[in-house]
């Protein structure tokens, strides 16, 4: 989906602040978070996909705003929510205010049908699809050429995963662009990588 959350290739949002050796939790209410979510997994509450693509359904503004933990927070929330293991209103008593989720899920799709499969050396094109559910494809590469270098063994199509619908498993292709192809009048020489799923390519004229 198109949203705040898909920052690659934009400018406009300043330097990337590095700390060098920072602390991965600042608070014990991270660590707390970060297991929760993991045991989530885990134990088959929810996916890897849907965890994604309910930190893409927040707000806008709530997105800018939250740190890191407070994205996964509010992931595990809502699917906790949607999924029927906790209310939102447990979790506003327990808060003792509002609790925001995120957005409502909306419609993903399954496999594009017709789709090929490539290998290294192939030339391809990345489909200028707008998806309005979760999708996997960086919004700079939409319409860009490249060539495949690599195949990886085939995965759950995430398009389909996040939102609970049927799929085939799909290979991802590591496929290598050049700097100018994505970024004609302001980029430096060089090659991007980027993994794209089976559904997002086809061959180039």
């Amino acid at each position: 989906m198109d949203g705040t959350h898909d920052l690659g290739g934009r400018q406009g949002f300043g330097p990337v602040r590095h700390t060098l050796d920072a602390a991965v939790f600042h608070a014990n209410w991270e660590r707390r978070i970060n297991a929760l979510y993991g045991l989530a997994v885990r134990q088959g509450i929810f996916n890897m996909d849907e965890y994604r693509h309910a930190i893409e359904r927040m707000e806008p503004r709530h997105y800018m705003a939250a740190g890191y933990y407070e994205r996964t927070l509010t992931s595990l929330a809502t699917l906790c929510v949607e999924k029927g293991v906790v209310s939102l209103d447990d979790l506003q008593q327990r808060a003792q205010g509002v609790f925001p989720l995120a957005l409502p899920l909306g419609p993903g799709r399954s496999n594009v049908a017709g789709t090929s499969l490539f290998k290294p050396g192939d030339r391809v094109c990345v489909r200028s699809d707008h998806v309005p559910g979760h999708v996997r494809m960086p919004a700079y590469v939409r319409g860009k050429c490249g060539v495949v270098v690599a195949v990886s063994p085939p995965y759950p199509f995430p398009d389909a995963h996040a939102h609970g619908l049927p799929s085939a498993d799909e290979p991802t292709f590591d496929v290598r662009f050049e700097s100018a192809e994505l970024w004609p009048d302001a980029a430096d020489s060089a090659q991007v990588h980027v993994g794209l799923f089976q559904s997002y390519l086809v061959a180039a004229d």
